[in-house]
């Protein structure tokens, strides 16, 4: 069974870390050493798919900060310093099962960020909190309480997001219809002046065919370029709508099932 206590190196000396009792979906470490205050660790998404909760997030100070911050007088800080800080990193498996890090930005309680030894403390403190919640035997528990937690907020932004991105591709997909429109008239102005043009030269409908700003000729080009871009841009949208109504119904779904055995940690243990 992993310890409820471990000591993590950092530039400015060694850290104690205690594990508290687990809340829901929480464990809450108290600092001692070379820093004062505390670090907050619970499940959360992962960082490319919002419908699984398969990584852990790690806080400064003893609330979630990813929702809110803690008061000033609460933050963690180094033991000899006044200046607490707040800021987050996440803890995730990559496609290939190695351990990666997503840090959010750290900064002080007056939005300063820390220097870079600070910096490397703070981080090293988060990111062994969060190793050590990682390889825990109740993480199942810790993520399906997360879960549980964060989905009804998740699937109103989800249900918002594929319903925004479903606009964005039809309005879109319009512009690139107008601009095809828009490219047929202007080539067929640009056909009828080269007509006039033999006909009667004249300077006039010269610079409307040249290659030169406001002619025919770059009215064509930017058209065109225009009807490009809007048909990539849609496509775009339709994708991103397409994974949020995915992801959504797959929050859905986990909502109807029953949580299921010991997920794998996501760090192996030493």
């Amino acid at each position: 069974m992993t310890s409820p206590s471990l000591t993590i190196d950092t530039p400015a000396g060694p850290v104690r870390a205690t594990a508290g009792p687990r809340e829901a979906d929480a464990v809450v470490f108290e600092l001692g050493g070379a820093m004062r205050g505390s670090v907050h660790v619970t499940g959360t998404t992962h960082p490319r798919h919002w419908d699984q909760f398969t990584a852990v997030r790690a806080c400064l100070g003893p609330v979630n900060a990813f929702k809110t911050t803690p008061p000033d007088e609460d933050l963690p800080r180094l033991a000899r310093g006044r200046t607490g800080y707040h800021g987050s990193l996440v803890l995730y498996c990559d496609d290939t099962d190695r351990p990666q890090v997503s840090a959010n930005p750290l900064s002080s309680a007056a939005d300063h960020p820390p220097s870079e030894k600070t910096e490397a403390v703070l981080t090293a403190v988060l990111r062994g909190c969060a190793e050590h919640v990682a390889q825990r035997a109740d993480l199942p528990a810790i993520l399906e309480a997360s879960r549980q937690r964060d989905t009804p907020g998740l699937l109103r932004f989800l249900t918002w997001s594929a319903s925004y991105h479903q606009g964005e591709t039809a309005r879109l997909e319009r512009e690139a219809l107008a601009a095809v429109s828009g490219r047929r008239v202007t080539v067929a102005a640009w056909w009828t002046a080269v007509r006039w043009l033999a006909l009667s030269p004249h300077p006039v409908l010269l610079l409307m065919l040249a290659d030169v700003p406001h002619s025919l000729t770059r009215e064509i080009r930017g058209v065109q370029w225009w009807a490009t871009y809007c048909v990539d841009a849609a496509a775009e949208e339709h994708e991103r709508a397409r994974r949020a109504q995915a992801e959504a119904n797959s929050l859905r779904e986990q909502q109807r099932r029953r949580p299921r055995g010991r997920r794998r940690a996501l760090v192996g243990t030493p």
